[in-house]
């Protein structure tokens, strides 16, 4: 049998690129993933760092409000209004508060591109 006398070159050409096509996906999945998770983590830290310094922020006031309208306002309620409004001054506080919160928050997407 002879042997032929045609260059590989010709069989490797499509397994080169497919090699390249794979390495071009690789690059593209690597981009498109590892840049949006690692902004995406700054965005969540600022976020959970914001969030715990509201929540204690406000457990101090709320905590505040209850202690100073127990102790300068202690005979203007009467019976059971005297153990109960200080508290519900407190929930009213909170659900301010928490109403505030919720309309600052903006759905603006993580890459900052308009949609």
């Amino acid at each position: 049998m002879a042997v032929s006398d045609k260059p590989r070159a010709t069989k490797n050409e499509p397994q080169g690129q497919l090699g390249q096509t794979v390495e071009m996906l690789k690059q593209y999945a690597k981009q498109e993933t590892l840049g949006p998770l690692k902004g995406a983590g700054r965005w969540i830290g600022f976020g959970l760092a914001g969030a715990i310094a509201i929540g204690i922020g406000a457990a101090f006031l709320v905590l505040g409000l209850l202690r100073m309208v127990q102790t300068e306002w202690p005979g203007t309620f009467e019976g059971r209004w005297a153990s109960l409004a200080p508290y519900l001054f407190g929930l009213v506080f909170c659900v301010i508060v928490i109403g505030l919160a919720v309309s600052r928050i903006n759905k603006q997407p993580l890459n900052k591109e308009k949609r």
